[in-house]
């Protein structure tokens, strides 16, 4: 503990660092502000009381998680900065497809430049698609009592909202590219991960309460905390696992200094995807509910999405085997073995034994293959965990989402992204770090693969 608090106090020691940091702060603090500020025109308590209707188990729930409520409260900021996600994706994607972007892709600094201007007015169009859909989604939405969300619909409404929705995640897309410039870790991540967490003290009360009221047993809170902190380890560990694997480069001279002659290692993560096939099952889960909201007084509508109930085994079967699919397939988008053996042959590296070019290609793939299933298996294992947690347990849904799925995997991914960026801080001026990073060199792989 002693260590900890003074590796803690060395962080304020350095001015560029410490800068840094208060500079996040305030620019995620503005974040927040900007999740309450509702757009004219809408009854906030109205809006509140049909999401809570819906609770979590449909796609706007999904998406009020990532925004930090700001889609409850009809925020500016209600849109969050999924537009941009949804574009960065788009763009990747297409990188597979239309040889032309990948080509950018691989120019380099210019490359990357064309396609994050590209992306940005990619974002624009879709932010303001997505915000014509929410002034519809407002407009038409009613209370049970009968209230209407807006009072007064008209040109005047759809126009203000689509505007400020837009702006409102344009300037979300600058605040996150301030904070990547000039602030600590990844801006858009953190935009994401501020938003989910600001449910966490909500989550917190609400089982405080039940202990406080004795509607549960304080025993039995401990063993649900302690269950808690054994799911996020197991996360980070399988988050920071790899297999690596060796490469060697051949002797050069090149004049009179002699290039090359070190072993190198590729690190090939046990899950490469992320938290992406997570969200990508989630969302086509999520529909059917979604759209049998729009026909209440359908049978043939609410029969059919009676079978995709989150607290159903069926649901859970079926979204754990989606999950495994957009791993593999998410994986071979991102991280294509062809490119790494040419560009290791090109630069005279050799996996020790295996020959270079097309062997290479296929031993990486090969190997690739045998990492990702157990990580998409436990990628499937994490995703349906709240949903058991919250039926076997008894334990409120909000509280429950922390317990895996989406949220969990960003909040532990972007945490040790942002603690490793202030561990490179720390020790390029000589300070001890939070994490042993020298012990952790020497191992193969902190997943043990």
């Amino acid at each position: 503990m002693a260590k900890f608090g003074e590796t803690f106090s060395n962080i304020f020691k350095i001015e560029e660092l410490r800068n840094r940091i208060f500079f996040t702060i305030i620019i995620l603090l503005v974040v927040r502000v900007g999740a309450f500020i509702t757009v004219p025109g809408v009854d906030v308590a109205v809006l509140k009381s049909t999401m809570n209707a819906g609770g979590a188990n449909d796609l706007f729930g999904f998406f009020d998680l990532f925004v930090g409520g700001a889609f409850s409260n009809a925020a500016i900021f209600a849109l969050g900065i999924m537009p941009y996600i949804t574009s960065s994706i788009i763009f990747q994607l297409a990188g597979v497809v239309f040889p032309q972007i990948q080509k950018m892709q691989k120019e380099g600094e210019e490359g990357r430049r064309k396609i994050n201007q590209w992306t940005r007015f990619a974002t624009v169009f879709i932010a303001g698609l997505q915000s014509i859909g929410v002034a519809v989604k407002l407009v038409n939405t009613t209370a049970a009592n009968g209230t209407q969300v807006v009072a007064d619909p008209g040109v005047l409404f759809f126009l203000s909202t689509i505007i400020l929705l837009t702006a409102g995640t344009i300037f979300l897309m600058w605040l996150g590219e301030q904070i990547t410039e000039r602030g600590i870790g990844n801006g858009i991540s953190l935009i994401i991960f501020i938003g989910i967490i600001a449910a966490l003290p909500v989550a917190l009360m609400q089982e405080y309460e039940l202990v406080a009221t004795g509607a549960r047993n304080w025993i039995f809170e401990i063993i649900i905390f302690a269950f808690l902190f054994a799911i996020i380890a197991s996360i980070v560990l399988i988050t920071q696992g790899a297999r690596r694997i060796p490469v060697q480069y051949a002797k050069r001279q090149v004049g009179k200094r002699v290039f090359g002659g070190t072993t190198q290692f590729i690190p090939l993560r046990v899950n490469t995807a992320g938290v992406m096939p997570i969200i990508f099952a989630q969302s086509l889960m999520f529909i059917p509910n979604t759209i049998a909201q729009f026909f209440p007084s359908s049978p043939a509508m609410q029969s059919f999405a009676a079978w995709f109930n989150p607290a159903s085994f069926g649901y859970a079967f079926v979204y754990g085997i989606m999950v495994v699919f957009f791993t593999f397939f998410y994986t071979a988008i991102i991280f294509n073995p062809k490119d790494i053996a040419d560009n290791m042959k090109k630069q005279g590296g050799f996996v020790p034994g295996i020959r270079p070019g097309q062997p290479t290609a296929e031993y990486i793939e090969r190997i690739l293959t045998r990492i990702t299933l157990p990580g998409s298996i436990f990628l499937a294992i994490i995703a349906v965990l709240p949903t058991f947690v919250q039926n076997l347990f008894g334990i409120t849904s909000l509280f429950a989402s922390f317990f895996g799925g989406t949220s969990l995997i960003i909040i532990v991914g972007v945490g040790l992204d942002t603690l490793q960026q202030i561990e490179s801080h720390l020790m390029m001026r000589h300070y001890d770090g939070f994490m042993k990073t020298g012990k952790m060199k020497g191992r193969a792989g902190v997943g043990g693969f």
